[in-house]
């Protein structure tokens, strides 16, 4: 994996024969008691390595974009305008920005139902924001979303039950716990394996060395921490490197092992 490029709101990076596009949706802004202890509680006490903007977590939003030339496929979509923040919503300048025809997308893969992360399949206007999709993957769990304002899209929903290939280099992998169909997606090249996932980890800083804190907002913690163990220890095999939502934009970096948990180093230098 090789960074090459990057501008305000994206971060272009080769990966063998795919080139790796990081978007940055926006950042959004959580209170610290988000956080749970293993027993469900609020944390009482975070490290000094975990910063706060005033009294807040700040968190990343992140989208991805993967191609081979040919064929492409998006992760995740951001909040287009139904966060109600100005701070969201960037991923239609972050894609113009990076030389991304939105019209020519035809495949998004959604890690799961939450509004940052569907929502911006519909742009501010009411208008489908990808006019060529032709297929949305999301976790069978999660497809409930598409209704309301999403139900446009229902009809190319496919949802994920199992593990399935996407296409040549892009597999679907249920991994419930944040929600019943949070689900990450495996991209293989010749340069090794890069796992996009959600929201298996939303402060950097904190989970990564202690892996056991949850997120209030797991639908079942329980399940949320074996899957994090899970997809944590498959990160640190030789090649291996992980795009996250909210790792800190643009996203993209490697896992090793670290005492009890685990070391994050990106790959790139901020963009935001």
């Amino acid at each position: 994996m090789r960074f090459s490029s990057s501008g305000r709101h994206h971060a272009t990076f080769e990966f063998g024969d795919l080139q790796v596009i990081s978007l940055r949706d926006g950042y959004i802004d959580m209170p610290p008691t988000r956080l749970r202890d293993e027993d469900g509680c609020v944390l009482v006490a975070l490290p000094p390595a975990v910063p706060l903007v005033g009294d807040s977590l700040r968190l990343s939003v992140n989208a991805f974009f993967v191609t081979d030339g040919t064929r492409s496929v998006l992760v995740d979509t951001g909040g287009s305008d139904v966060w109600h923040d100005p701070t969201m919503g960037l991923i239609y300048t972050a894609l113009d920005e990076a030389g991304v025809d939105r019209a020519r997308i035809t495949d998004v893969a959604i890690t799961h139902r939450h509004e940052d992360h569907v929502s911006g399949l519909i742009a501010p206007d009411g208008s489908e924001a990808f006019p060529g999709l032709e297929r949305v993957w999301i976790g069978a769990g999660d497809a409930e979303v598409f209704t309301g304002r999403l139900a446009p899209i229902r009809d190319r929903v496919v949802p994920v039950s199992e593990r399935v290939a996407i296409n040549d280099w892009v597999t679907a992998i249920p991994a419930p716990g944040h929600t019943p169909g949070h689900t990450v997606y495996e991209i293989r090249s010749g340069a090794g394996h890069l796992l996009a996932w959600g929201d298996t980890v939303h402060v950097p800083t904190l989970q990564f060395d202690r892996p056991n804190v949850a997120w209030e907002f797991d639908g079942d913690q329980s399940q949320a921490r074996v899957a994090r163990a899970g997809l944590l220890e498959q990160l640190t095999g030789p090649h291996h490197f992980v795009a996250g939502a909210h790792l800190d934009s643009p996203g993209i970096a490697r896992v090793t092992p670290a005492g009890d948990g685990y070391a994050l180093e990106y790959l790139a230098p901020p963009i935001g």
